[in-house]
């Protein structure tokens, strides 16, 4: 709580994670794997042009149209067909449209059904529970990693689950603690916490006495599919 609350300070509310409907944030959390999020939103603007805003449309789309529209994200083939196999499974669920009926299960069990989908690993599906569902699950990325290995709270290089269980067993579990705390950790990640020449001086972790101690070169990223 502690970073949380010097992160808070510095950035403020970050209003995260940007999109016009529960499908939509489903959809950007797809499409951000391995792309800068300037990237997402341009496909997702192609995505409106189109009309393929619903899971049904989607999976109605020409597969061609589909992957021109997706080709801003990068690897738009493998992200068409990722994003296929969501909607597939967002319909087995239950209704689509905008607000899937999916997203209403248990959190543990649309976690379950979320990482049986191809291509959709641990991140990802974290970041459609906690931001699409609105459901307390902790979301870990590679900045996550970088700010707690630096600070010496974790190597960073340990397994996905180790990770979110470090966050959810010593925070409240709130979906909205969450949903800033990570969105707070992306803040810090893209303006002081780089991978190289990281900005520690300036940054509000690196100037906390009880945090600067700690820090140290971070592992290099994984950039394997989330």
């Amino acid at each position: 709580m502690r970073i949380y609350r010097l992160l808070l300070a510095r950035f403020g509310p970050r209003d995260w994670w940007p999109g016009e409907s529960p499908f939509e944030v489903m959809t950007g959390a797809v499409l951000t794997q391995n792309t800068a999020w300037r990237n997402v939103e341009r496909a997702i603007a192609n995505l409106r042009a189109l009309g393929l805003t619903t899971p049904e449309a989607v999976l109605a789309a020409d597969g061609e149209a589909l992957e021109r529209a997706l080709v801003p994200s990068g690897y738009y083939t493998v992200k068409a067909r990722r994003l296929r196999a969501l909607c597939s499974s967002v319909l087995e669920g239950g209704a689509g449209g905008l607000d899937p009926e999916v997203l209403r299960l248990p959190l543990e069990a649309l976690r379950e059904r979320l990482l049986s989908v191809n291509g959709v690993g641990p991140e990802t599906a974290d970041s459609i529970v906690l931001y699409a569902a609105g459901k307390p699950s902790f979301v870990v990325d590679a900045y996550t990693r970088r700010i707690l290995s630096r600070h010496s709270l974790a190597a960073g290089d340990e397994p996905y689950e180790e990770i979110r269980a470090l966050f959810m067993d010593s925070l409240p579990r709130d979906a909205r603690l969450y949903n800033e705390y990570h969105a707070l950790l992306v803040a810090a990640g893209n303006m002081y916490c780089r991978p190289r020449a990281p900005r520690c001086a300036e940054c509000p972790l690196g100037g906390d006495p009880l945090l600067a101690g700690g820090l140290r070169e971070a592992p290099a990223a994984d950039t394997r599919a989330r």
